[in-house]
């Protein structure tokens, strides 16, 4: 849903994927130039794909592995938004890396605070079903569990075996 919101609002969308499959669905869904991210230097393909800029800002769902990788793919003044942990989570670092990569900005939004009021709560679900609603953004429910396979579903979302949207059933 993100790199279909991001094509709406008239982002150039960059992800990353660790195989062929993931590339070609991430295509289907609007991003422009997939990185496979075992396979390639992250940064460097960044600055490839942006004439040496990097991007002005990264979201960030794989975590551990990739959050360095994350904070060099930006240009001055960029943020890198974190919000997810599949493959770890990010060890604590030294602030005093941001400033000679360039002034960087790193955030770790959460749904709580996005949502901590009725006015946040109703300005973010009229807009996500404003926007679902357009047809701009299409929800890919890709696999369901029981409630009962709740481990069975996260640890497949660890294993990064799922894509799209998972629901779970009673």
């Amino acid at each position: 849903m993100l790199k279909q919101w991001a094509k709406k609002l008239g982002a150039t969308v960059i992800g990353c994927v660790g195989d062929e499959e993931k590339a070609a669905l991430a295509q289907a869904n609007g991003c422009d130039h997939p990185i496979l991210y075992r396979d390639e230097n992250i940064p460097a393909r960044i600055k490839e794909l942006t004439n040496g800029e990097g991007v002005s800002v990264a979201y960030d769902s794989i975590g551990k592995a990739t959050f360095m990788d994350s904070l060099d793919s930006l240009k001055p003044f960029g943020t890198l938004a974190t919000y997810g942990n599949a493959s770890g989570k990010v060890e604590p670092f030294d602030p005093g890396i941001l400033a000679p990569r360039g002034s960087l900005y790193v955030t770790r939004p959460t749904l709580g605070t996005h949502t901590a009021t009725r006015e946040l709560l109703t300005e973010g679900t009229d807009r996500l079903f404003a926007t679902v609603q357009s047809g701009d953004v299409k929800i890919s429910i890709n696999q369901t569990y029981a409630l009962s396979d709740a481990r069975q579903a996260h640890e497949d979302l660890e294993a990064r075996k799922t894509t799209g949207s998972t629901v779970f059933t009673v």
